[in-house]
């Protein structure tokens, strides 16, 4: 392997919301930063195709509501777009002149020092003549962009109706669509699925032969799952198998330590899970190509060579260079992700201006997990956020909710016959006046609503950014804003350049502003104690049935993981001499606080 085979950077920036990361590839792919865009919301993915085809004047037709399958048309027509800028951004970059200052340069210097691209690239500034021009042509023929993967949330999956307001096929529904959307654009790259398994939008992709190996077995459209645990990513690697599709890549997010939705495990951390894909990592790839080859001969189509490998990456909570290199060589990972670090990078992520600066001040109290989400998922949330702030208002005007216009996580049919948003004025108002007839004590009434209140509205919130950070006003004046970042960035204050954070990322510098940082390991761990706390706390006011097991097994888990950390501790340089020395003291701590928490008899 040379180094022109060799990716260029063993990170990537995760999707963030529906509008964080939705221009971040026009921004960062043609430095070789691979990213993903949410492409759930097509109305959004529209209007950002307008914008953008406006200001890097090129044709743009619309494509209208009445147009049939609009929705994955315009899904298509955004990701062909962001492919063809791109394309043409990396074939300016080429043709650039070297050690002028210019994007070809940025390029190189993105790069992690210990890189063979960036030594050949630093010794070639000193070069003259015949050599150095040979060299130069070497250089150019490394630069690839970054891939423009995509992401869908499978429990985002509405069914849709026409406009007599009669139920469409099942290919209809917005996350059917949306992979519809993928499939048909011009990508070669992959699409993330978070949130689980949904069988019918697996299956659905039986239907596109990108999914599947060609004659010389190359991938067009690849796989990738997001997942908590190494369970998770047999099961639905297996089903998926089955089918003849292959999982390229299995990502592994921590249950808490991360932004967004939230899918915490029953006490599992991170370190055992990922000791665990580690430990099984030949077995399940075996696993998986032997079972999607069979299929796949079954079905008569190309096999998969037998060099495939399955990819193993982590993302969630990760702070430095020593913790990311740490995480790549210790459990032989194929990359990590850094997110929410990004929203600070207005040359990567599209952040408002007002946001921005909430997100500069915020302290860590002001990073919680909350109920907001109307998924029924816990959501990592801004206390000081303009669509928190907004929530609160209306509350305080007695009326709760938002108007729902988007409609895409109307699941709840519990007054009316077709689904509702449980964020929504609609939903609340019916919701509030059964509490009230429920619950006559005010002190009761406010206890048992509280979590029902949290609800707000994500369609709007996780999109205004992209907007008004292009200039442009929100539809109906929507201008709240929604941030789910994870706690991890409440340990970056400021704004940063795209080169300080990459920079940060490989050790060239750190931006750290929060010494007292605590370690990924620890930091997750602490969420958890404190998660469960909070999970106890709502057993003395619901008491469910076999509470107790559960926070009996929560509780073993966090034990045995706090355990294998500390073994861990003793047999391998986690990070210096000093952080593990605070490292051990801090596990010490935070096994007390565990054996404290005991459910009152």
């Amino acid at each position: 392997m040379t180094f022109l085979d060799i990716k260029p950077h063993s990170f990537h920036i995760p999707v963030m919301g529906l509008g964080y990361t939705l221009e971040t590839p026009l921004k960062v792919a043609k430095y070789g930063i691979s990213s993903v865009v949410s492409i759930m919301d097509d109305t959004l993915l529209e209007n950002m195709r307008r914008i953008k085809s406006r200001h890097n004047k090129v044709p743009y037709l619309p494509i209208e509501d009445k147009v049939p399958d609009s929705r994955a048309k315009r899904i298509t027509a955004y990701l062909n777009f962001l492919s063809e800028q791109v394309d043409a951004d990396l074939e300016n970059l080429k043709s650039q002149e070297f050690g002028k200052g210019n994007e070809i340069d940025t390029y190189f210097e993105l790069l992690s020092d210990s890189h063979p691209a960036s030594e050949i690239y630093k010794s070639m500034l000193y070069m003259n003549g015949d050599s150095r021009i040979l060299v130069e042509n070497q250089l150019r023929k490394f630069i690839k962009a970054g891939k423009i993967d995509v992401n869908i949330m499978t429990k985002v999956d509405k069914l849709n109706y026409d406009a007599n307001g009669d139920e469409l096929p099942r290919e209809d529904s917005d996350a059917l669509s949306a992979l519809r959307g993928f499939a048909n654009s011009r990508l070669i790259s992959s699409v993330i699925f978070s949130a689980g398994l949904n069988p019918a939008l697996f299956s659905y992709m039986e239907n596109f032969k990108d999914f599947f190996p060609d004659s010389k077995g190359n991938i067009t459209k690849r796989i990738i799952l997001k997942v908590s645990d190494y369970r998770s990513a047999l099961i639905q690697g297996r089903f998926l198998a089955k089918k003849g599709l292959w999982v390229s890549e299995f990502r592994i997010e921590s249950g808490l330590n991360c932004g967004g939705h939230a899918f915490a495990t029953d006490g599992i951390l991170l370190g055992p899970i990922l000791e665990e894909f580690k430990s099984n990592r030949e077995t399940l790839n075996q696993t998986l190509w032997e079972a999607c080859n069979q299929t796949l001969l079954a079905k008569g189509k190309h096999l998969l060579l037998s060099d495939e490998k399955v990819l193993i990456t982590v993302q969630g909570g990760i702070g430095t260079a020593d913790e990311d290199e740490f995480l790549r060589n210790h459990y032989k990972l194929d990359g990590t992700g850094w997110g929410s670090p990004f929203l600070m990078v207005p040359e990567a992520t599209n952040v408002d201006q007002e946001t921005l600066e909430k997100l500069i001040y915020a302290k860590k109290s002001d990073y919680y997990l909350s109920h907001a989400s109307p998924l029924g998922v816990r959501f990592n949330n801004l206390r000081t956020s303009s669509s928190e702030d907004q929530r609160r208002q209306r509350i305080e005007k007695d009326r709760p909710g938002s108007p729902c216009y988007k409609k895409f996580l109307s699941f709840n049919t519990e007054f009316t016959e077709k689904p509702i948003c449980t964020a929504s004025r609609q939903y609340l108002n019916l919701k509030m006046k059964e509490m009230k007839a429920k619950f006559a004590d005010a002190l009761d009434f406010e206890k048992n609503t509280a979590k029902i209140l949290e609800k707000d509205c994500l369609c709007e919130g996780l999109g205004a950014p992209v907007l008004l950070t292009n200039g442009e006003a929100p539809a109906r004046n929507l201008e709240a804003v929604t941030i789910c970042p994870g706690p991890n960035l409440a340990y970056f204050s400021g704004v940063f350049s795209l080169k300080e954070m990459v920079g940060h990322i490989y050790g060239k510098i750190s931006i750290m502003r929060d010494m007292e940082r605590p370690h990924v390991f620890v930091k997750e761990l602490q969420l958890y104690i404190d998660y469960l706390k909070e999970e106890m706390a709502n057993y003395l006011l619901e008491q469910p049935s076999k509470f107790e097991s559960y926070v009996n097994k929560f509780k073993s888990n966090l034990e045995q993981g706090v355990s294998y950390y500390k073994r861990l501790l003793e047999e391998v340089p986690v990070d210096t001499e000093e952080k593990i020395v605070k490292m051990k003291e801090q596990f010490e701590e935070k096994l007390m606080m565990l054996e404290k928490l005991l459910i009152p008899a």
